[in-house]
């Protein structure tokens, strides 16, 4: 009896703990979003400013959202014993996950066509482009992995976690004075701290990091110098110009 108390509490704590982390998540997703995209009615100075002109943007949020939704609601799921509802949405979220690259990359060369290249970012937007097409592309292997590992739990959510994390770049670059302040750097040291309470939590619960937050938080933390050297190059330019 004793040990079935301490199973429960030890997976009820597991819950809350990645339920918290989509909540993070989630969190710094609309904040970085709200005046553009969630709140925009109430800030049209700013939006009118700094939201894409082009309306396929809308779409683009749309999808986006409807992502981090999944990832929110999934873990809660779980929670209350609806496994059932949660391989159901599953199925309907790797759908999503496969659209978000899709409309990731229309929406990077979208924006990178614009006169003004990406709005807000003082870079030629050949090189800048660097950084959200490794986003999708890391975005599309975590989740892939993640997928594949679907009945190895420990290894999906954390996957889960990881591959979500590694497109939050965008909305952390749009809180108030990141880019402006310290450009892509900041953007990633940012985004690197939502991979420290997974690493402490698998410490704390483990006593070593799980494979896939070692292997997928390197990946992640791995590309960000890779990126801001490969825009610099002049072989990422070239192709860079020619996709456009």
């Amino acid at each position: 009896m004793a040990t079935q108390m301490v199973g429960r509490v030890r997976w009820s704590a597991e819950r809350r703990f990645f339920t918290f982390m989509t909540l993070a998540i989630f969190a710094a997703v609309y904040v970085g979003f709200a005046r553009t995209f969630f709140l925009r009615p109430w800030f049209p100075e700013f939006a009118a400013r700094m939201s894409p002109p082009e309306p396929f943007f809308y779409f683009h949020g749309a999808v986006f959202t409807a992502w981090f939704v999944v990832l929110l609601v999934q873990p809660a799921l779980v929670g209350i014993g609806r496994t059932d509802l949660h391989r159901a949405l599953g199925r309907i979220g790797a759908g999503i996950a496969a659209s978000v690259v899709v409309v990731g990359v229309i929406g990077t060369v979208l924006a990178a066509r614009r006169p003004g290249g990406f709005i807000g970012v003082p870079l030629p937007p050949e090189r800048f482009m660097a950084i959200p097409f490794t986003d999708m592309a890391l975005f599309a292997v975590l989740i892939g992995a993640a997928v594949a590992l679907r009945r190895d739990a420990q290894a999906h959510k954390r996957l889960m976690l990881i591959g979500s994390i590694a497109i939050v770049n965008a909305a952390l670059a749009r809180w108030p004075m990141v880019f402006d302040s310290g450009g892509p750097v900041l953007m990633f040291v940012l985004a690197d701290l939502f991979l420290v309470p997974l690493a402490i939590w698998d410490l704390k619960t483990r006593g070593r990091l799980h494979p896939a937050t070692l292997w997928g938080g390197m990946l992640v933390v791995a590309s960000q110098p890779f990126r801001l050297w490969l825009m610099g190059t002049d072989t990422w330019f070239a192709l860079a110009a020619r996709l456009l």
